[in-house]
């Protein structure tokens, strides 16, 4: 079977990472892509993701051109989505895998929208990440085991000190006084794509949500924090614990939580636990736990790449599925079982046992 034809759209943080992905990946052919900074056109794709060999295919920011390519799929990274181009790479009839604000579109009120023009281009258009995203899957997978379900709670526990996004990092409220007027609004409008995976989480349970709400609490930095991305005012947002709730029948049946801190001059109510987590009451209750480690052979100066990749690689592998699926909107709850297959190497610099087996290899996340 010939490799999937695919045009990767930008190559930022997150696009370098499905870059590097789509030229290892064997079922995958890399035939353009889209570069959003003058900069970068013209350069060939590897140069753009660090890969060692050339791959002849140059970076170009003319999408009549990369539309005329008739991919099969679009790996679609930017920092946030362009409804726009989103309908155009549809009606174009290519298919695509997306990290950008994406999970169902309701968020962006973009459903009926993006749905039509994927069934007229006969094209699927389908979003993840890590969360939302993947750790919403783990939520429901770990539902599996369970007759009943009471309670669901997804938990992202992390220190983003190393996060270098500062442009993202604004837009949820970091550097503002406590007291600014419609900081939580800001928060709410800059995470809504959450309320888009506790709907998707819904579909996938069977329920019919009464309402989606979203609430957070914010710490000042004790201090000045320069972060080299961010300065971050004393007295100003440093630290964000934000809930989006799917209420049913009275109660909160899916909580996403966010618990946030960043930098060194905060300390938050919450414990940083550094991973994602799955909460569950029910019969039986659960209680999971996702924990990113570096490979043996890292060799990146920080951790923000693990993070990076673990965003990028649900799209990424999802891009056959996403090609076979019916037109329209995809989705976690609709696409089959997705794994990272093609990616398991012939030969490997893990010892024996992994990374946990190791008692002197440290517990981090990203």
């Amino acid at each position: 079977m010939p490799p999937l034809r695919v045009i990767q759209w930008t190559t930022g943080n997150v696009g370098r990472r499905a870059l590097r992905a789509i030229i290892r990946h064997p079922g995958l052919e890399l035939v353009g892509v889209f570069a959003h900074s003058k900069d970068k056109v013209g350069r060939d794709a590897a140069a753009l993701c660090g890969h060692d060999e050339p791959t002849g295919v140059l970076a170009t920011d003319d999408v009549d051109a990369l539309l005329a390519l008739h991919p099969d799929a679009c790996s679609y990274n930017p920092m946030w989505p362009d409804v726009d181009d989103l309908a155009r790479i549809l009606e174009a009839g290519i298919n695509v895998s997306s990290t950008a604000a994406w999970i169902t579109g309701r968020a962006l009120g973009a459903v009926d929208r993006l749905g039509a023009a994927g069934r007229r281009g006969n094209a699927t258009m389908f979003g993840t990440g890590i969360n939302p995203g993947f750790a919403n899957l783990f939520a429901l997978v770990s539902t599996q085991i369970c007759d009943r379900v009471d309670q669901i709670r997804v938990i992202e526990s992390v220190d983003s000190a190393d996060y270098d996004s500062g442009e993202t990092e604004l837009s949820v409220g970091y550097t503002l006084p406590l007291d600014t007027p419609g900081l939580l609004d800001k928060t709410r409008a800059a995470t809504s794509v959450f309320a888009d995976a506790v709907a998707m989480m819904a579909d996938a349970l069977g329920v019919e949500l009464d309402d989606i709400t979203f609430d957070a609490d914010y710490t000042a930095a004790d201090e000045d924090d320069d972060l080299g991305y961010l300065f971050i005012p004393k007295g100003t947002v440093a630290a964000i614990d934000g809930r989006w709730r799917g209420a049913y029948q009275g109660r909160d049946l899916i909580i996403l939580n966010m618990q946030w801190k960043k930098g060194r001059r905060v300390e938050p109510p919450f414990k940083v636990r550094h991973g994602y987590y799955v909460e569950i009451d029910g019969e039986p209750s659960v209680r999971s736990q996702l924990q990113i480690l570096p490979s043996p052979d890292w060799s990146e100066p920080g951790f923000m790449g693990l993070g990076m990749i673990m965003t990028a690689m649900p799209a990424v592998n999802a891009i056959p599925a996403v090609v076979a699926a019916p037109p329209g909107i995809a989705t976690h709850a609709t696409l089959p079982l997705v794994t990272g297959g093609s990616y398991v190497a012939e030969s490997s610099p893990m010892p024996s046992g992994g990374p946990i087996a190791d008692a002197s290899r440290p517990n981090r996340s990203w």
